[in-house]
């Protein structure tokens, strides 16, 4: 089970495709004068006079009167570690379990916050959530997840607490701030007339983990960087990393910038995009202030169709490998596949080649090029039709190839119509001022920590 992690609002994912439009949360930049930490006037080098202490840290806390226990949070930070099957060293799960806490502190503050504003989540509302979590991760009822949360010593009323807190803050920022919040048409045909001034030009829609960094402890940060990558190269999640580790405004959206030109990034960070493929991290990269873990999840070229939205016709011709076959075996195999599929010559052959490789044929139609594996879309773009491609597999599950019978280009563009750009650059003013409410609720907080 995975990303177990509810965004209630539906606004959260959109923000991933507004389209160049920099959130402003990319806190890589070196200070100046107008910077918060240039203004605190902080000497260059500081001497601390009195010891941190890790394990004299208190772990719960008191807000506004309400107590967090040790068990709210023992709770929550293992319902992260199953939700992510993380496994994560004892430094790294007392700096998680410091995030938990501060996790929490947030979310009380927003039910509260909801229920001064006689804001109540019902029940219900709740149960019903719950009720779909279920479903989507488990395709069963909820006595499954009950079980589940259980076993990896969590509870489902700390589930249900946070799915409380994200509904009843959803709640808070649609009537304070959701209602108040408008974006004119000519705000709008102004982003639109850039994008088209734009055309042709790389983007990248990328998601990043900050780490700040310090002379005195950059070596110990950019060794957490690494650890940080290989856990989600381990099947780890990255929005979900993000949202616990990054130090970047843009952490509760899963690390997520959206789409952004590389001119628009810091220097490292623009040159590590254009060199990476879909789906790869790059880092720990050194920035100014820190270090950043990139991911690029898509990239395309602004004002221009993406031609992996190309539909095609395709046949898949499959053979497997006996029981016992060795890789040696199924390399031999492979290489009289590969001899006998490059004689192809047209959809109407593919049948024939087939039936004399004993392989089996299936019909795929309207097939979208980015639908396939990262490492076959570039091939199938690059072939004309009546080819196959080169061929793929393994020993478990044999060889295979694809017969390109068709292909239907896309002839759209991405620019977005004045509707659903107008939705999304009103989606990126109440994200922003829902994060300057939430600091609000924060600075005049009253919390105490045991």
């Amino acid at each position: 089970m995975k990303n177990i992690r509810i965004l209630t609002r539906s606004g959260l994912a959109a923000m991933a495709a507004l389209i160049s439009l920099p959130t402003g949360s990319v806190a890589q930049t070196v200070a100046d004068e107008s910077t918060p930490t240039a203004r605190l006037n902080i000497p260059e080098n500081v001497t601390v006079f009195a010891k941190d202490d890790p394990n004299a840290r208190r772990a719960t806390a008191i807000v506004n009167g309400e107590i967090i226990t040790g068990t709210d949070i023992d709770h929550r930070l293992a319902l992260l570690l199953a939700s992510n099957e993380g496994q994560l060293s004892q430094d790294e799960l007392n700096g998680l379990r410091l995030q938990v806490l501060r996790n929490l502190i947030d979310e009380t503050l927003q039910i509260q916050e909801a229920q001064s504003n006689d804001i109540a989540i019902d029940s219900a509302q709740i149960e019903d959530t719950y009720r779909r979590v279920a479903q989507s991760n488990f395709r069963t009822d909820t006595n499954a997840l009950d079980k589940f949360l259980r076993e990896n010593g969590s509870s489902p009323a700390s589930l249900k607490r946070q799915i409380h807190g994200e509904l009843a803050w959803s709640r808070v920022v649609d009537r304070n701030i959701g209602s108040q919040t408008n974006v004119s048409e000519e705000q709008v045909n102004g982003i639109i007339a850039r994008l088209l001034a734009s055309k042709g030009q790389d983007e990248y829609n990328v998601a990043e983990i900050y780490l700040s960094a310090t002379p005195n402890n950059s070596a110990e940060i950019f060794e957490n960087g690494r650890r940080i990558i290989q856990q989600i190269q381990q099947g780890g999640n990255f929005a979900a990393y993000a949202q616990q580790w990054s130090e970047a405004s843009t952490a509760p959206q899963g690390g997520r910038l959206g789409w952004i030109r590389p001119g628009l990034l810091p220097a490292q960070l623009s040159q590590a995009a254009q060199s990476m493929a879909v789906g790869q991290i790059a880092g720990p990269i050194e920035i100014p202030g820190g270090f950043s873990i990139l991911y690029l999840i898509d990239k395309r070229k602004i004002a221009a169709p993406d031609p992996r939205n190309a539909r095609l016709n395709l046949k898949q011709l499959a053979i497997s490998f006996p029981d016992g076959t060795s890789e040696a075996q199924a390399t031999q195999i492979a290489s009289g596949f590969s001899s006998a599929i490059a004689t192809i010559r047209g959809c109407g052959d593919a049948d024939r080649i087939a039936a004399e490789l004993g392989a089996t044929v299936t019909s795929n139609d309207g097939i979208l090029v980015k639908d396939l594996p990262p490492q076959l879309q570039q091939t199938m773009l690059t072939l004309s039709i009546g080819e196959a491609s080169q061929p793929f597999g393994s020993v478990e599950q044999g060889v295979r190839t694809l017969v390109l019978c068709g292909r239907d280009d896309p002839q759209a563009t991405n620019v977005p119509s004045v509707e659903e750009m107008m939705a999304r650059m009103e989606e990126e003013k109440i994200t922003k001022r829902a994060q300057i409410y939430l600091r609000d609720l924060r600075r005049d907080a009253i919390i105490s920590y045991n």
